[in-house]
């Protein structure tokens, strides 16, 4: 393409999110994808309601996990990927205006599983509220948290 001016390039299309990016970490070179990288920017958006059960295992890519309210009061339960299949990996919860203290979310370890060092649910039941999450590939630990 060194011989071709920009004019007579074929046009841009639009991205599809498997393309490869060349990452360069220590001497070892590896690759991410452009949806790797959307998965950094862009909440995922979850809908929670009561009596609503949910298994974040299969939520793999997402780092920000936007949490909207919908109907009546109650909690929704929301366990937690295993922390042995995810160590190093951060995940950040955050509410908005639908949350009330009568409508609730409890982020729940996997079965044998700890967070912040118990097997009981972090319970996130506030408007604009916000907590992150780390694994060291044992437990999960509340590494950071705004009410």
């Amino acid at each position: 393409m060194a011989d071709k001016r920009i004019s007579d390039l074929n046009a841009a299309t639009a991205l599809t999110g498997t393309e490869k990016l060349p990452l360069v970490q220590g001497t070892e070179t590896k690759r991410a994808t452009v949806n790797d990288i959307k998965n950094y920017l862009i909440a995922t958006e979850l809908t929670a309601s009561a009596g609503q059960t949910v298994d974040l295992a299969t939520y793999t890519d997402a780092f920000i996990i936007h949490l909207i309210w919908s109907g009546a009061n109650g909690t929704a339960t929301y366990t937690l990927p295993s922390a042995a299949a995810n160590a190093n990996r951060l995940i950040r919860f955050i509410t908005d205006s639908t949350f009330t203290t009568n409508t609730r979310v409890d982020l729940t370890p996997a079965a044998g599983e700890n967070l912040d060092g118990s097997t009981n649910a972090y319970q996130v039941n506030k408007s604009y509220e916000g907590i992150a999450i780390w694994s060291d590939g044992v437990e999960w630990f509340i590494i950071q948290k705004k009410a």
